[in-house]
């Protein structure tokens, strides 16, 4: 029999052997759950750990692409890039934005409106996404940076590249860039995989239109950072790929020139090739610095441009809609000649007004000009013999020839700015307006008034198309290697005198398209325009060239923003005496030389008054420069280089 002190030590002993044995197997299993996870962070976890080590070790910064360079046709940069500093910040990778700002305050001199814009920025995007602190530091400031990176985390000093204007002549139709907005980012595809900061899309002009191919592909650089953030080593750069240059057909030299004829003013001027429609200058006045925009405006220049009344901010020679007054006389004198209306002969007695159900019907001259056949009435430009004509022929006639020489719709292809304008019908009255069309509005219709509205370049357009005998041509800005099938037809006629080509054959042979049905109609007008500016008594004769090189053949025009009273017109208020806004737009369209056409050109002057003495002057000018240049531009090959 036991005794009860050696049972409990059996008890004890079985209890003690039972905890040990727990503990143990605790122990086990928590060797084998700790070699499990050191196992599974090893072999199947590594590639994560690793990526957070090197998300640690190595930092990486998507590069905004260089766009690519927009030059003339002579080769000269007129949009390129630059070399900036910006300064960078990542919101995820700083423990404290509130310190990096303090200390990038005290660095760079931000203001505490910079700061909260920044922070307001940063709230509402995601917090990996990068935000640029100053992207055109100088290098004082750039250097500055750098020295005290190791207190700025989540900072990057970034070398990038930003667009540069070589001046102001082409700021309308290079358009400028800005910073891509959430717009931008919503309406265009191509841009949706491109979340660099400081990229920069265009907005206007060429700049938007050829945006997907100049804006190049996304770069980037990666380096090795210490425990700090400090970089240590560059490990690898990808500079990605520099967008697509371009060559226009635009002449710098014209350009600045025509910039600088027509400061002050309120203007456009537009010249073409008429033979394969090379836009060789293309200018609206006042300008704007697009330099300005490139890193934002600031708001002083801004609300200058806004203020501004003569709308430095409107490209006028594509988006300016103005009635083409007495330049539409050359399309009316033609359609009537190709309905058969009239003959060149046939006369009108111009006694100063008409009178038709009781509305009179004046013209620009007081007395009249007497008996007017149709080369003197274009010579003159007399309203009478042009409201006799209009009343024959009918606005749908006189609108089916405007609309085939290039009015009433958009001349270049993808052009934002650019705007339609009107050529009024009886169908489109009754579309737009919802009223019949009167016999007196197509009066005012036949001297380019009414519902008439025009922009520049299609002035520009319709005045190469007859100049060049009277085939489409289709205006372009790039430049590009295509034949110039006039220029062969052309040939072909001069040196085959005696073989006019039927209409289809022009189709078939030379893929030309004639908006004539006698070239003979279009010949008896343009030695109208030839009287205009070469005899005396034309209405702008007082600019013509004597020089058989530079002459010009032209028609002056004016647009009425306030219709005469009887009392100003007894009193014979000239423009000159007008305040500046109830002055008539000057126009004036021309091509040159009349010898061996080459070049056709538009000038519209807002308030100017009179197409004879605010818009020829300026063209006279502008056509000679052209002229004098047009022999080295021949000399220039398909490549942009020198022969």
């Amino acid at each position: 029999m036991f005794s009860s002190g050696s049972g409990n030590t059996v008890i004890k002993s079985k209890l003690i052997s039972r905890r040990m044995f727990i503990l143990s197997v605790s122990k086990a299993i928590v060797v084998v759950g700790v070699l499990g996870r050191l196992i599974s962070l090893q072999i199947n976890e590594s590639k994560k750990y690793k990526t957070l080590s090197d998300k640690n070790r190595f930092r990486e910064w998507k590069l905004a692409p260089e766009r690519g360079i927009i030059k003339d046709y002579f080769n000269t940069e007129i949009a390129s890039n630059k070399q900036v500093y910006q300064i960078h910040l990542i919101p995820e990778n700083t423990q404290s934005i509130e310190e990096v700002f303090f200390r990038l305050k005290t660095i760079l001199n931000i203001s505490d409106n910079k700061i909260f814009l920044l922070k307001k920025k940063i709230s509402k995007q995601k917090p990996w996404d990068p935000i640029i602190i100053s992207d055109n530091l100088n290098w004082s400031e750039f250097s500055r940076v750098n020295l005290f990176l190791h207190e700025l985390q989540g900072v990057e000093p970034i070398v990038s590249v930003a667009r540069v204007y070589k001046d102001n002549s082409s700021a309308h139709v290079l358009g400028y860039v800005s910073q891509v907005s959430a717009k931008d980012l919503k309406n265009k595809d191509y841009l949706k995989n491109m979340s660099v900061p400081g990229i920069a899309v265009g907005k206007t002009g060429l700049e938007r239109r050829l945006d997907e191919e100049i804006i190049g592909k996304v770069g980037f650089q990666r380096y090795e950072v210490n425990a700090y953030g400090k970089r240590i080593k560059q490990i690898q750069v990808d500079q990605g790929q520099a967008g697509k240059d371009f060559t226009t057909t635009l002449d710098l030299e014209v350009q600045k020139y025509t910039t600088e004829l027509l400061k002050d003013n309120a203007a456009s001027v537009c010249v073409m090739d008429i033979y394969n429609g090379d836009i060789i200058s293309l200018v609206s006045s006042p300008s704007y610095d697009p330099n300005a925009f490139v890193h934002g405006i600031e708001s002083g220049y801004w609300k200058s441009l806004i203020s501004n009344d003569k709308k430095p901010l409107t490209n006028k020679a594509v988006s300016g809609l103005y009635p083409p007054g007495s330049t539409i006389k050359t399309i009316v004198a033609l359609s009537a000649l190709e309905n058969k209306i009239t003959r060149p002969l046939n006369t009108v007695t111009c006694k100063g007004k008409i009178e038709l159900f009781g509305e009179k019907f004046h013209c620009w001259k007081k007395k009249g000009h007497g008996v007017m056949n149709m080369r003197s009435a274009i010579k003159r430009s007399c309203d009478v013999y042009f409201y006799e004509i209009s009343r024959k022929l009918g606005v749908d006639r006189i609108s089916e020839t405007a609309k085939k020489f290039g009015l009433g719709k958009r001349v270049l292809n993808n052009f934002i700015e650019e705007r339609s304008g009107v050529v009024p019908s009886t169908s489109w009255k009754k579309k737009y307006i919802g009223q019949n069309w009167y016999l007196g509005e197509t009066l005012h219709s036949g001297i380019g008034q009414g519902y008439f509205q025009s922009t520049p370049i299609q002035l520009c357009l319709m005045t190469a198309q007859i100049a060049n005998g009277g085939f489409e041509i289709k205006p372009r800005i790039i430049f590009d290697k295509d034949k110039n099938n006039l220029k062969e037809y052309l040939k072909f006629k001069n040196e085959n005198p005696g073989q006019p080509l039927p209409a289809d054959l022009l189709i078939a042979n030379f893929d030309l398209k004639p908006l004539f049905r006698n070239q003979e109609n279009i010949k008896i007008v343009k030695d109208a325009m030839f009287s205009s500016t070469n005899e005396p008594g034309g209405t702008s004769y007082g600019s013509r060239l004597e020089d058989k090189r530079f002459t010009f053949a032209g028609k002056t025009g004016s647009s009425q923003i306030k219709r005469f009273t009887e009392e100003q017109r007894e009193a014979e208020v000239k423009q000159e005496s007008l305040d500046y806004k109830s002055r008539d737009h000057a126009l004036f369209i021309a091509y040159a030389p009349v010898s061996d056409p080459k070049y056709a050109i538009s000038v519209v002057v807002e308030h100017g008054g009179s197409g004879s003495k605010a818009a020829a002057p300026i063209a006279k000018k502008v056509i000679k420069k052209v002229l004098e240049r047009h022999d080295l531009r021949q000399s220039i090959n398909f490549q942009g280089e020198e022969v």
